[in-house]
């Protein structure tokens, strides 16, 4: 399955107080190959559901994947355990997250806590049917700065890191500091 994503992503400085009302579940993520700086290509755990997929900006030429990070080629195959278990087992950069299926300001969202090495860091996901429903977009109040287009929160860039990795360039450019994460958003539910 091939899709058009339009999506914004912001920083979480502090995680709702009713985020535990809404669905959630843990995505774990092996993006390949290892040696590249930046994959694209990642086999996904999403709860239940097992993939590959290929994801990239629409205007990336090569192996430039630095361009409009918000309209973004997604290429998904779903996978058979067995296919899932085979390919997992190759070498590449992991991490793991809970992704939580929020509603806010009218607003479905996808906010991931991320866990285990990159604890601390939480971003939100708001995605969009039309271009023009992206640019007419205000973020709710208890969101911070938009990374959208910043290619250290990107799932390629993150993905082998810790969040000591990322701290200091997170903190000098967007004030932004470490959230707590309970223990229990790590545990499958």
């Amino acid at each position: 399955m091939t899709d058009l994503e339009r999506e914004l992503t912001f920083l979480i400085n502090e995680l709702p107080a009713d985020l535990d009302k809404f669905p959630s579940k843990i995505i774990e993520d092996n993006y390949i190959p290892k040696t590249s700086s930046h994959p694209v290509i990642r086999i996904r755990r999403n709860g239940d559901q097992l993939m590959i997929t290929k994801k990239f900006p629409v205007d990336a030429t090569g192996d430039d994947q630095r361009e409009d990070a918000s309209r973004q080629i997604e290429h998904t195959i779903p996978l058979t355990r067995n296919e899932y278990d085979f390919l997992n087992q190759l070498v590449g950069k992991r991490f793991k997250k809970r992704r939580f299926y929020y509603k806010t300001s009218g607003y479905d969202a996808e906010l991931d806590v991320y866990l285990d090495e990159l604890s601390g860091l939480a971003v939100v996901d708001f995605e969009f049917a039309s271009d023009a429903a992206m640019k007419k977009f205000k973020k709710p109040d208890f969101i911070g700065a938009d990374v959208t287009q910043e290619i250290l929160t990107a799932g390629g860039m993150l993905c082998g890191k810790s969040y000591s990795d990322i701290a200091e360039p997170l903190r000098e450019k967007y004030g932004y500091e470490p959230i707590k994460v309970p223990k229990e958003y790590g545990e499958e539910k």
